[in-house]
């Protein structure tokens, strides 16, 4: 062992320390720039070091830092009115640090609301091959994944794996016992696959005429990656319904690089989680408060959504000539908005390093899909200099021998 190397190994970082970032860059300790286009994970939305971020940050840092939910923290109240208010459905939020936090609590809320009717059997929650929801116990029961299950003891009772985007399995699956859907709009992990918009008016109308919960899993997809706040809204209407969910579960982007994640659900939804019923001790600090108000402000300012939209269709637009330029390179084009990438006919993983040797930071999702979740703040040189890179990096990928990904 290594000295000093007394992590688990649950990793395997190449060799390679950022020390600063600076919008969509990144730095080595040796000035060495990399252009980031996977953004932790489409987590940093406004890139690195975003100067009102920052503020926010050392402002409140000489303030308050934590206090527990033990008393009342002023930031939750604004935060949570202002999702409330830009959705026309929700009526509560529980803060939590992480995306998987969020969908634990997701899952709970729904099995408490039958609970509280008093139809507490109704526990199942029905979710789709190819998902990924998160990597506790429960979330991983969840997901399905035999890799994820494997060495932590037997499934448990109360989750259900349906084939994607199947809706005669999905109908067929619906029983007294069903409790909600689970379902990411656009699915991050499983191929960067967006469930198409009647497939989402539809779970709406399903799960309205049996008297389930509908949950969203936009931890990856939410936070304006898609051109508006969350990925299911092109499905709804002018009045923010139609496709809309009970519940949402968000992260990632939200706290645009601060832990921050968040369950937002309907009154109707969240009228069981009573005092007693869940918790959280750092979810909703003062400091994760101040910096998710600047981030959703940030979001809602003039033009944000637009741009978004216009990068992401100019990458798309990219995409589409590097696709006939490496037709022996590329399969097609995934994803939705700036969570997008492009399904190869080479290792994704291996064109992902090749991406990296040339200043590229990519990253690779199921079914041998290269991935791309760069800051929402790119411009088009960004996109250019990206697609350069990449023409490069296919150029060598064309060289490699072929095998099975």
């Amino acid at each position: 062992m290594a000295k000093g190397d007394h992590l688990f190994d649950c990793y395997a970082p190449p060799p390679l320390e950022f020390t600063r970032g600076d919008g969509a860059y990144l730095y080595t300790h040796k000035g060495e720039r990399y252009l980031d286009f996977i953004a932790g994970i489409s987590v940093m939305a406004f890139g690195h070091s975003h100067p009102k971020m920052v503020q926010t940050v050392q402002e409140q840092s000489e303030k308050l830092w934590h206090l527990s939910n033990l008393f009342r923290i002023p930031g939750q109240h604004d935060l949570a009115n202002k999702y409330c208010e830009a959705l026309p459905w929700a009526g509560k939020v529980f803060f939590t640090n992480s995306g998987a936090e969020a969908l634990e609590c997701a899952m709970k809320t729904a099995r408490r609301y039958h609970f509280s009717k008093g139809t507490p059997e109704r526990i199942d929650i029905l979710s789709f091959q190819g998902a990924f929801h998160g990597r506790t116990h429960a979330t991983i029961n969840a997901t399905g994944n035999a890799k994820y299950l494997e060495g932590f003891g037997p499934a448990l009772p109360g989750y259900v794996h349906l084939p994607y985007n199947d809706h005669e399995a999905l109908k067929e699956a619906i029983s007294e016992t069903t409790a909600a859907i689970l379902v990411e709009p656009v699915q991050g992990e499983g191929g960067l696959r967006p469930l198409p918009e009647a497939c989402l008016r539809g779970l709406r109308e399903l799960c309205d005429e049996h008297g389930i919960l509908l949950i969203y899993d936009e931890v990856q997809c939410g936070a304006g990656r898609t051109g508006k706040l969350f990925a299911y809204e092109w499905a709804c209407g002018p009045d923010g319904l139609g496709g809309h969910p009970d519940i949402v579960a968000a992260a990632k982007g939200m706290g645009g690089g601060f832990p921050l994640g968040a369950c937002i659900a309907s009154e109707k939804a969240a009228a069981g989680m009573v005092p007693g019923t869940h918790g959280s001790t750092y979810g909703g600090n003062p400091l994760a408060m101040a910096v998710g108000n600047t981030a959703f402000d940030l979001m809602h300012e003039d033009g944000f959504f637009d741009n978004v939209t216009k990068v992401s269709n100019f990458l798309k637009q990219q995409f589409e000539a590097l696709k006939d330029e490496f037709p022996d390179v590329v399969d097609e084009l995934r994803g939705k908005g700036l969570l997008c990438g492009m399904k190869l006919k080479k290792p994704a993983k291996d064109v992902k390093n090749l991406a990296l040797a040339n200043g590229l930071l990519a990253g690779t999702a199921g079914d041998n899909v290269l991935r791309l979740a760069p800051p929402l703040i790119i411009t088009e040189e960004h996109v250019r200099e990206a697609i350069d890179i990449l023409r490069i990096s296919f150029e060598a990928a064309r060289k490699m021998d072929d095998f099975e990904a």
